[in-house]
């Protein structure tokens, strides 16, 4: 697979998580005086796997829970687990298990080479964060910690009966019950970054992206008599092309699809910004379109194959997707996920039967992702490969190269029109809408050329901004109209 990412000749490597497994082999897990010995044989393996290419390619390594020996991680601020409890219970309750000196050290050998934190003060514990704003090639990456601030869902939903992230209550409803006040995704200060991220286009950016451990949702299934994901290392591996029936859409705490509140804030953000998500974790390799008050009206997510995988999850829906066309697979099209969150599924690369070396490895879909952002048309292709495969000698999973535009990853239906924006003695500026309802930026983007037509979701009066941030030059335009028609007089800014 090493191999096979150098023939592609990246600008900029992405790991998204769980470079080690605490449980994993060579060694045992170790939770006690060891543990810092323990996980440091298993980094060094995974710097000596990589080492041809990080010592020549930018890279961004994140940690997720395995990485601080969890199997499941809600952070709560980066409070202390209670004492006395072991397992999936304390890691239910909330908090991290090992000491603040652990968790600093895992963070520190896989993030100091970052850029510096954009909210540098430590969080419960002494516990460090990372959070951060990365730009390579004229592309902003802002590289978010899912897991830290998170809430813990079994604290706030008594009722679920949540075990290891799974509620055991079947007559306990997620769509309904789980968006309770109080619950967090990502914590306020995230939420801040990523907002003054969204408007920020300086530096030369013209496109933008979010690095995340895993999805802002639960693309998932598992049979209608399973209670939790504990079945899913013994499920029946198909035969490629096979539709699996007798599932159900689940509800896994662990996956970012809760809580609903925090998730869609999240993406009402980074939609500003044009942005896409790019993340790992779901060990099902995939791309979908995020909506949150509508299908489809947000960005586009691509979930990374797992380099190795011993939790094949699937994604077997029982009911076809809406609005997919017929020559695609049943399981694309327009969903709800177990929470409610809307989805629409472009590509997934479930579980198949495989007669590549080594076969168990590949049945279980493990590889690696491409994203390729296209700075003169402003498109983004997304791949996900089979780990065996390269450039020159294979192709993606079926259903990848998904491509779309820039302006996709703000689907949102347009209602009005704003007078096309000519700039004049400037080229490629950056263009800011703000409605003059409440004041809000309804986006910001660096367009390509000198000449750029917005529209809006709503009608009513917005001002135009147009100019370059690197240079401190702006023009700007107030109490402009949306119309529904795009027929009107053009808007000229000189430079």
């Amino acid at each position: 697979m090493v191999d096979n990412l150098r023939r592609h000749k990246p600008d900029l490597l992405f790991f998204a998580g769980d470079q080690v497994y605490e449980s994993a082999s060579p060694t045992a897990a170790v939770f006690g005086e060891g543990a810092i010995d323990d996980y440091l044989y298993k980094w060094y393996l995974w710097c000596i796997t990589y080492r041809d290419l990080t010592t020549t390619v930018p890279a961004v390594t994140i940690p997720d829970d395995h990485d601080v020996y969890h199997g499941n991680l809600w952070g709560s601020g980066g409070r202390v687990t209670p004492p006395g409890l072991e397992g999936s219970m304390a890691q239910d309750a909330g908090g991290y298990k090992m000491s603040p000196r652990f968790v600093n050290m895992v963070q520190k050998t896989q993030t100091s080479h970052l850029p510096d934190p954009a909210d540098p003060a430590p969080a419960e514990q002494g516990i460090g964060v990372y959070f951060t704003e990365c730009n390579v090639g004229g592309v902003s990456f802002a590289v978010i910690e899912d897991r830290k601030f998170k809430s813990a869902p079994a604290e706030l939903l008594p009722d679920a009966m949540i075990v290891n992230g799974w509620p055991l209550n079947p007559r306990w409803n997620a769509e309904r019950y789980a968006d309770v006040e109080g619950a967090t995704l990502l914590g306020d200060r995230q939420y801040t970054f990523l907002k003054r991220w969204a408007e920020d286009w300086s530096g030369g950016t013209w496109m933008k992206a979010v690095l995340s451990q895993t999805l802002w949702d639960n693309l998932a299934t598992l049979p209608y008599s399973a209670t939790s994901d504990a079945i899913v290392p013994f499920l029946e591996i198909p035969d490629s092309g096979v539709y699996v029936r007798g599932d159900r859409i689940v509800t896994d705490f662990d996956s970012d699809g809760w809580p609903q509140s925090g998730r869609n804030r999240a993406l009402k953000i980074i939609r500003i910004a044009f942005a896409l998500h790019f993340c790992g974790d779901r060990h099902l390799p995939s791309t979908l379109q995020y909506g949150t008050d509508d299908w489809g009206d947000a960005g586009y997510a691509i979930v990374s194959p797992a380099s190795g995988n011993i939790f094949p999850r699937r994604w077997f829906p029982p009911q076809p997707g809406r609005n997919r066309e017929n020559i695609f697979p049943e399981y694309t099209g327009e969903f709800k996920d177990g929470f409610g969150n809307k989805i629409t599924v472009s590509a997934v690369a479930n579980p198949h039967r495989s007669t590549a070396e080594p076969p168990r490895q590949n049945e279980l879909v493990t590889g690696y992702s491409t994203i390729t952002f296209r700075r003169s048309s402003r498109e983004i292709e997304l791949a996900n490969w089979p780990g065996y495969a390269g450039p020159a000698t294979g192709e993606p999973f079926p259903g990848w190269p998904v491509t779309i535009s820039q302006a996709d990853d703000y689907g949102r239906k347009i209602i009005g029109w704003l007078p096309e924006v000519v700039t004049e003695g400037l080229w490629n500026p950056v263009i800011r809408i703000i409605s003059e309802n409440n004041g809000e930026t309804v986006y910001t983007l660096r367009i390509s050329g000198n000449s750029f037509q917005p529209g809006v979701f709503r009608y009513g009066a917005y001002t135009i901004e147009a100019g370059d941030p690197d240079t401190g030059i702006w023009h700007k335009a107030e109490g402009i109209q949306a119309w529904s028609s795009k027929e009107r007089q053009n808007l000229v800014f000189s430079f």
